[in-house]
């Protein structure tokens, strides 16, 4: 993608793609970047620290006359032991002779992935979460991202008290950043590059900065969605006007940046990223929150799972963006079943422009961001009524003399959004004044990625459009920009581009776990480059209008940060639970939450178990929770070996002996394995975290093929915190003729309901078709 017209909206399309490349590209002959899993108790006694021992192993490795000594990078304490380095491949064969090496992975490269979210999560002032969370206050979220601009409103720390006392973070000092930008809000901010460098990348002084500082905006845009401070008279080029804030406004912010610019677009080495984890945990952080991701491989050489997985061991949750290569199955990233994994979804409002033809003879409204407050007034149309490719405004086929300075009225008939950008092109080529198309694709469509101005309408509009352009002569047009509908029906939908379930590496666990607003959200930007190409030039924002699950996980950030907030005695899993297990199904038009793409009710493979409810989720009633122990027994059912498990997890205390694959999960799938019936036991355990006795009953909504028993249908609890467990067995059964669209097979629902009581716990349950 070229960055000459950069746009946000372009994450939505290029940049939130999270397509990696594994690198293979050596530093120095066949120098590479290699993370070295150690076992730390193996140390020798002569050594004090683990950093001496690996720093004596490195000084140890001899080296032909021609080659180069080993280069440290990283030493990591909290999400692995071990250490990173540049080395030979003659080096890692003698690092794995040495006693106490585990493992050696080679470095990889990894890229990126409110004035209405607030309202439309159903935040409030004065009643709910908001006020029972003191806004989120004394939690601190780190994120792991491309950098912070400090000096936004977003970032203001007034009215906040003194920093909590357990803080052990900095801000480092680095190219256009020091301590003082620093405050009662950002109170940590520190960059890690080492990896990115040995592998080559060069951090330009023009194309970002070798410091905490953010060059590109997502990091920006990410943190002040999750904690951004309140900001009145936001707004993007008119669009979305209002007032910006966080979904936890009194939570801290720590920044942690592996995320560079670089060439066109934002990349991370894993050694980053794991020195990232690594000292976020160190610091101190309740909340990580990660819109980025790294191929889904197996989960020890996933710099990611293996970070998180030892930040839950200290009690920090982590939110981690689903991926943007939807609307497939089998896209997820970030699907390990101690990540809590974010889709996308639409907000409710929508940005138009209204059209009228002639002299009111034919008005209507279509979807545009044009960023200028103009009055398009009785402009010519062009319309190339009975030729087919210039209907189309097909490639070359405008003629300049045709057009220049009109209106084109188009259709836009392409699968993909290469055709509509050489629409788009061609105009440009014929110097027209702007277009109309006609399309079902205009919600996908980016009116930034080009510098004049355009409306999409859709094909009924299209053809009331054409008949009238067929039927008038000397036809024109007037517009009205800048236009921002509110309540916009059905919301929300499961955003196209939003990663689909199940987890190739872990389809034993539905994912993705639950649906956030990741559609066009105004949050804080960088001001210092172009953001709205306009004409000949680049426009300057402090806010813009992103989509992508980037900008869903940190909502569930923020939202965990509040929970957090509430319930301190509350692990990783509880929070998960309570979020999923209380999310709502239906959209504002009471129908089921629906797929964008396709218009139909979207599955669960979608949107997981809902669409995200903060208030609801403080009080669930019950909660599915989750030991530490019970993840290795999964590892031990998807039969990774010892040294996978010790990698992955830092602990060699453990026995597969109860190796399982059912894990205390919020949800069910099942898997069908080229066969179109199976049948499952499950097995769970639900906690009371509310005050008092209770009984609940089990209710069942399954559908024609999937038949449920639970047992027992009743559970009774003695007071908070008391247990019951239940059975629940699925039998799928589809028949012969059944034809699986896009791997989901059917799904219903279990509904724990409390007797004379509020609470009703949901899951979903799935079956699905292996890959």
């Amino acid at each position: 993608m070229s960055m000459a017209n950069f746009s946000p909206f372009k994450f939505l399309l290029s940049l939130f793609l999270l397509v990696w490349t594994a690198t293979s590209s050596s530093v120095s002959g066949d120098r590479k970047t290699y993370i070295i899993h150690m076992d730390k108790p193996a140390m020798p006694a002569p050594f004090s620290t683990h950093q001496d021992w690996y720093m004596s192993i490195l000084s140890s490795l001899s080296s032909s006359s021609d080659s180069v000594a080993p280069t440290h990078l990283y030493t990591y304490t909290h999400v692995m032991d071990g250490f990173s380095a540049v080395l030979s491949q003659d080096h890692v064969d003698q690092i794995r002779n040495i006693p106490g090496h585990l493992a050696a992975y080679p470095d990889i490269i990894g890229h990126h992935h409110t004035t209405r979210t607030p309202k439309f999560l159903g935040l409030k002032k004065h009643a709910g979460i908001w006020p029972a969370a003191g806004f989120g206050n004394d939690i601190i979220i780190g994120v792991i991202d491309s950098g912070i601009w400090p000096e936004s409103e977003s970032f203001n720390d007034d009215g906040m008290p003194p920093v909590p006392a357990r803080w052990r973070g900095i801000c480092e000092v680095g190219t256009e950043f020091n301590s003082s930008h620093c405050n009662k809000k950002l109170i940590g901010a520190r960059s890690f590059s080492k990896g990115l460098k040995q592998n080559g990348f060069n951090i330009s002084k023009t194309d970002d900065y070798d410091s905490p500082r953010d060059f590109y905006g997502h990091g920006t845009h990410t943190s002040s969605t999750a904690a951004g401070s309140r900001v009145q008279h936001a707004d993007y080029f008119g669009y979305a006007k209002g007032t910006a804030i966080g979904v936890a406004p009194m939570a801290r912010i720590a920044m942690y940046k592996p995320l560079f610019f670089h060439e066109t677009d934002l990349k991370s080495a894993a050694t980053d990223v794991l020195a990232g984890m690594d000292q976020a945990i160190e610091d101190g952080v309740d909340i990580m929150s990660l819109s980025l991701g790294f191929p889904e491989t197996i989960f020890d050489g996933n710099p990611i799972a293996i970070g998180a997985f030892a930040a839950l061991k200290k009690g920090i949750f982590v939110s981690c963006s689903a991926g943007n290569s939807g609307p497939h199955a089998y896209t997820i990233l970030n699907g390990a079943p101690w990540i809590t994994t974010i889709g996308a979804g639409t907000i409710g409002r929508d940005f138009a422009a209204h059209i009228t033809l002639g002299n009111n003879e034919l008005t209507v409204t279509g979807r545009s961001v044009y960023p200028e407050n103009v009055f398009v007034s009785e402009v010519p149309i062009y319309f190339g009524h009975g030729n087919q490719s210039k209907e189309l405004c097909a490639l070359y086929s405008l003629d300049s003399t045709d057009v220049a300075g009109k209106y084109i009225f188009c259709a836009f008939d392409h699968d993909g959004l290469v055709g509509f950008a050489q629409q788009l092109n061609e105009m440009n080529r014929t110097g027209a004044a702007g277009a109309i198309l006609s399309s079902d694709k205009g919600k996908f469509l980016d009116p930034t990625d080009f510098n004049m101005p355009f409306v999409t309408i859709n094909p009924k509009d299209g053809e009331l459009v054409k008949n009238y352009m067929m039927n008038v002569k000397n036809a024109t047009v007037s517009i009205k920009f800048q236009i921002t509908v509110l309540g916009t029906k059905p919301a929300p939908q499961v955003a196209y581009f939003s990663s689909r379930g199940p987890a190739l590496q872990s389809p034993y666990i539905l994912k993705p776990d639950i649906l956030a607003p990741g559609v066009d959200i105004l949050a804080s930007w960088v001001p210092n480059r172009g953001v709205q190409p306009i004409h000949d030039q680049q426009l300057l924002s402090n806010y813009a209008l992103i989509s992508g699950t980037s900008m869903s996980c940190p909502h569930v950030a923020g939202i965990a940060a509040l929970l957090k907030a509430v319930h301190r005695d509350w692990s990783s899993a509880a929070i998960r639970s309570a979020m999923m297990t209380t999310a709502y199904l239906h959209d504002n038009a009471n129908g089921i939450i629906t797929d964008m793409e396709t218009g139909t009710a979207g599955t669960p493979l979608d949107f997981g178990a809902g669409h995200v409810n903060p208030n609801k989720a403080m009080d669930p009633g019950l909660v599915y929770d989750i030991e530490v122990e019970d993840y290795i027994n999964y590892l031990c059912g998807l039969n990774y070996t010892g040294n996978q498990i010790r990698v992955l997890t830092g602990t060699s205390n453990f026995t597969c002996e109860h190796a399982n694959l059912d894990l205390n999960y919020p949800s069910f799938i099942v898997i069908l394995n080229n066969t179109n019936s199976t049948s499952f036991i499950f097995k769970r355990v639900l906690t009371n975290v509310a005050d008092g006795s209770s009984i609940y009953r089990a209710m069942v909504n399954a559908p024609e093929g999937m038949k449920v028993v639970v047992q027992p249908a009743t559970i009774s609890f003695a007071g908070k915190y008391s247990k019951a467990v239940f059975n629940m067995t699925v039998s799928i059964s589809l028949g012969t003729n059944a034809i699986p669209h896009d791997f989901i097979g059917n799904f219903g629902f279990l509904s724990w309901y409390e007797v004379n009581g509020k609470h009703m716990v949901r899951s979903p349950i799935v079956s699905a078709f292996a890959p």
